[in-house]
């Protein structure tokens, strides 16, 4: 599948830079926007028509925050390969919506500790888990899905789907899959230098 039509995203950014914009122009599109709590208030305080994750799955968020996406509605819309009939049969049924993209940016690990006096709780607290998972799921399904997390971003795939009538290309999906796992093996590694030095 060279182009997929982006119908359904899900947003929970860290930075909230023009991300209201952003959605704005992919209800244009008349894509369906699921979102988490600080994301979600955002976009609706904007007067974006949002479902919140917790609704869609049913569950939720809970442990300040610590579990919002991590749930099978949301990695099984993310994980599914459209061409494969199981797949999209077990999708059906068990209530599993197809999410074409993801938006995500992920907490500020490496700007927390370069804080002065920042205490290892603090630094525990900004290593994000349901970010990197989503993103990582997105881009391995680079083939079905695309995954933006970087508001540097936005505006060239604003571009695209407005030349496509809101589908991207196979080659965007890729290029943004690989700065996926180019983001999260350089967060994973601020993460394992800072706890080395903790433990020094």
């Amino acid at each position: 599948m060279t182009m997929v039509k982006i119908e359904r995203a899900i947003i929970g950014v860290y930075d909230k830079s023009g991300v209201v914009d952003f959605a704005k122009e992919l209800v244009k599109y008349e894509v369906e926007i699921l979102s988490t709590g600080g994301t979600g208030r955002t976009l609706e305080s904007a007067d974006i028509p949002v479902t919140q994750v917790s609704d869609y799955t049913g569950f939720p968020e809970m442990m300040d925050g610590r579990v919002k996406t991590l749930h099978p509605k949301i990695h099984g819309g993310l994980l599914a390969m459209r061409d494969n009939e199981n797949h999209m049969k077990e999708a059906r049924d068990n209530g599993v919506k197809m999410i074409d993209m993801v938006v995500c940016n992920l907490y500020p690990f490496e700007a927390t500790v370069a804080k002065p006096g920042v205490t290892l709780e603090e630094a525990i607290e900004n290593i994000d888990i349901g970010g990197p998972t989503m993103i990582r799921a997105a881009a391995k399904n680079y083939k079905d899905l695309t995954v933006v997390t970087d508001v540097n971003q936005y505006d060239d795939i604003l571009a695209e789907m407005k030349t496509n009538d809101g589908c991207v290309s196979l080659e965007t999906r890729f290029r943004m899959a690989k700065a996926v796992f180019e983001l999260t093996s350089h967060y994973d590694t601020m993460i394992c230098e800072y706890l080395k030095k903790v433990g020094e």
